[in-house]
């Protein structure tokens, strides 16, 4: 399958959705601050979800960058990832309009799962047809991802479960600590990830 195809189709669904969540500001009725102040609880949460997307993105480039072959298998893999992510505006929107709501940030929470789930589906179907088809080098660099090892192991569960008990008694928490997790990936990257080329692809 063509990979740049695929690329594009991804890179396409993913502006749409954060243009998507954009378009859920409402635009002020009057001229006084208050009016747009107002939205705050959704200008943090669409902060966060931006982030999401922003992190996911660079990390979904660089596993491509180094795939030689796409495969049905990734193909529909890739499907999955994109559908989880499109329900972000939905997440987004309902928790900005009620921050201290349990039922949305639970929301939040599932989709941000579900999200993790099929990104580390995705990256175990690049990695094994990293191997199949004997590219030792790009095994490896697809396992050493961060990303990659913290949804590979337990971490991810565990720390779902604690997020999950934090917004029981604090529905907030589960946006901090969404946020805490994203600039950490954001921040812990491949040491090649800045020095991808033509070469690598």
């Amino acid at each position: 399958m063509n990979k740049a195809r695929v690329e594009a189709f991804t890179d396409a669904v993913v502006a749409i959705i954060m243009t998507i969540m954009v378009l859920e500001f409402k635009t002020p009725e009057s001229m006084e601050w208050k009016d747009i102040l107002s939205q705050w609880p959704y200008l943090m949460a669409y902060c966060v979800s931006f982030l999401f997307i922003a992190v996911a993105w660079y990390n979904h480039h660089y596993m491509f960058s180094i795939a030689r072959r796409i495969s049905k298998r990734i193909y529909w893999s890739n499907n999955l990832w994109l559908l989880t992510m499109s329900f972000i505006p939905v997440a987004t929107a309902w928790t900005g309009r009620n921050l201290m709501a349990h039922a949305p940030e639970y929301f939040y929470l599932i989709v941000f799962f579900l999200w993790s789930f099929a990104y580390w589906l995705l990256t175990r179907m690049m990695i094994s047809e990293a191997s199949s088809h004997g590219d030792k080098l790009g095994e490896q660099r697809l396992r050493a991802m961060s990303a990659y090892r913290i949804m590979n192991g337990w971490r991810l569960y565990v720390g779902t479960a604690v997020t999950a008990v934090c917004v029981w008694f604090f529905p907030p928490a589960g946006l901090g600590l969404t946020l805490v997790e994203l600039i950490f990936m954001a921040i812990i990257t491949p040491s090649d990830a800045d020095m991808l080329c033509v070469g690598a692809e």
